[in-house]
């Protein structure tokens, strides 16, 4: 091509180039940025996850991820209102996404549980859809599938809950998910009273995927049947597995404490996993700071409990119950 036949800078071929250059450049960037703050918020440095969010929120404000995520950064500090504008920001951009509305559906339920019985009653309804959605768009959401197993469950028939559909739901679940099925048939046989069927449903789903979680959920129900020595049996169990040092450890601990059992294992376990790189929103750190001091404190450490709150705040400056118990320390 000859100079006088090259394209312009602003000669609609060159224009064309430019766009998909910028296109490719900034495309990867911006799911650089929304990895980051996702990275962030695993670590629960959720100040900073925040922060980043509302930039890319800024520059791309139909951003369904990053409204994801914004609103995981609210529900993790249990701040139910701006979650829930979040996810229905979310949800309102990616309406095919599984995940944004399982999400929705976990932010209106944290608003149920702490709202009066007729807002509890609308937003209950709204919960049940929600996760009703989200199972349909991905019956793969086996994360959904519970959620909703917990639900049907838990409320009754004149709001979309019933052992009748958590039944037909774990039927469903069986085939590719046997261990979350198993723990569903668990809780449906806990509803009705029946200790033993539920007992071997939990052992069933030990059986079914020997993970830490299914331990966890054994421990948890001999916890409830005030059968301590299975519940440490099972909960050792769960420890011994996890060799990522994750969630699991804060669960088991999280039993321990309420157990009000072994609470040295428990400060190690909590321990253990802020010192790991398993991390998760699931258990944040910052919250595990503070249960990890009020131990502390329990426990006559005034000091270790005073740093450990520091530390939550260091993560989530505007976390009440960290703050509050900071004050108090």
């Amino acid at each position: 091509m000859s100079p006088s036949t090259r394209p312009s800078p602003t000669h609609p071929l060159r224009l064309a180039q430019a766009f998909l250059l910028a296109l490719l450049v900034t495309t990867p960037l911006l799911a650089a940025d929304e990895t980051q703050a996702n990275a962030l918020l695993q670590q629960g440095r959720v100040d900073e996850a925040a922060a980043m969010l509302q930039d890319i929120l800024a520059t791309q404000p139909n951003s369904a991820l990053a409204h994801q995520l914004f609103c995981r950064v609210y529900y993790a500090q249990e701040k139910a209102d701006p979650a829930i504008r979040e996810c229905e920001q979310a949800v309102a951009n990616a309406p095919e996404s599984s995940e944004d509305h399982m999400w929705l559906a976990r932010a209106y339920g944290f608003k149920a549980a702490h709202a009066s019985p007729f807002s509890a009653l609308s937003l209950a309804i709204k919960v049940h859809n929600e996760f009703e959605r989200a199972v349909q768009l991905d019956p793969e959401n086996f994360q959904a599938m519970s959620d909703l197993g917990e639900y049907y469950v838990a409320a009754p028939s004149m709001i979309g809950g019933g052992t009748d559909r958590a039944h037909a739901l774990a039927a469903r679940m069986e085939p590719s998910f046997p261990a979350q099925a198993h723990r569903l048939r668990a809780l449906i046989a806990e509803k009705k009273k029946n200790s033993a069927a539920a007992e071997a449903e939990y052992q069933a789903a030990v059986a079914a995927g020997k993970t830490p979680e299914a331990y966890i959920n054994l421990g948890d129900f001999y916890k409830r049947q005030n059968q301590p020595d299975k519940m440490l049996e099972a909960l050792h169990a769960a420890v011994a597995i996890d060799h990522r040092k994750g969630p699991p450890l804060v669960d088991a601990a999280s039993t321990l404490s309420g157990a009000h059992s072994s609470p040295q294992l428990a400060i190690s376990l909590l321990r253990t996993y802020l010192a790991s790189s398993d991390k998760t929103d699931g258990a944040p750190a910052f919250k595990v700071h503070l249960q990890l001091g009020d131990l502390l404190a329990q426990n006559g450490d005034t000091a270790g409990a005073h740093n450990e709150y520091v530390a939550a705040l260091s993560l989530a400056s505007n976390y009440g119950p960290a703050r509050k118990a900071l004050q108090g320390s």
